[in-house]
């Protein structure tokens, strides 16, 4: 309970499950998948196979994150799992409409924009490292890949294979502390937090209820 003006105002708060791990396991399985595609390790007559199930698999999974992600009042979260989504699904669908092995200037661009975004949602993230680092490796992965479809490259694209790989490897921890953290609800492996975020988990309810009022949604305007 509290009051707006001398009224008193009664604002519910319905527990969710973090979204993090499913982002994050989206994120593994596209950035994997892609850079088997990108180093060779599967044939270039493979592309629309990996792109549908990208499409199939990890972007439902990183959009329903982003949904959770603003429900959670985390807009680093929701922004950024949400232009994930929307990246990959762009690159999915344009492996899918194009022949095997080509690349596409005009999807090199988008990429390079798609990198940019993601700093804001990095930047806003700063007291989730972890989470900045998988947003961070995420922004360069796109970056470097804009590069080899801008260029046509193989140099470029063999690099981006292996900033993918770093990715999934990052990402797939992420989603095992986040994940392990919401079942045990402690900290099992590291998970560094600091400022707001470590206060979040250490303060208890009344440190998130004392600023209700200033939350979108509650207050009058965004």
């Amino acid at each position: 309970m509290t009051s707006v003006d001398g009224v008193p105002v009664r604002v519910v708060l319905r527990p969710i499950g973090n979204p993090l791990p499913l982002a994050f396991l989206g994120l593994f399985v596209a950035a994997l998948s892609f850079s088997a595609l990108q180093l060779g390790w599967i044939g270039t007559s493979q592309s629309h196979t990996v792109a549908l199930l990208v499409l199939v698999v990890s972007v439902p999974a990183q959009a329903l994150s982003a949904v959770f992600g603003f429900l959670a009042r985390d807009p680093a979260a929701g922004t950024g799992t949400g232009l994930q989504a929307g990246a990959w699904a762009a690159l999915s669908l344009a492996t899918l409409t194009s022949p095997p092995g080509a690349m596409s200037s005009g999807v090199g661009v988008v990429l390079l924009a798609a990198a940019g975004a993601l700093l804001v949602p990095a930047v806003a993230s700063h007291a989730k490292p972890l989470a900045l680092l998988v947003i961070g490796l995420t922004a360069a992965r796109f970056a470097v890949t804009g590069v080899a479809e801008i260029t046509g490259s193989s140099s470029w694209l063999t690099a981006a294979g292996w900033v993918g790989t770093a990715l999934a490897v990052v990402s797939l921890y992420a989603a095992l502390a986040f994940e392990l953290e919401g079942v045990d609800k402690r900290r099992v492996v590291p998970v560094p937090r600091v400022g707001a975020a470590a206060a979040a988990v250490s303060s208890g309810a009344q440190g998130d209820i004392d600023h209700l009022t200033q939350e979108p949604g509650v207050r009058a305007t965004l």
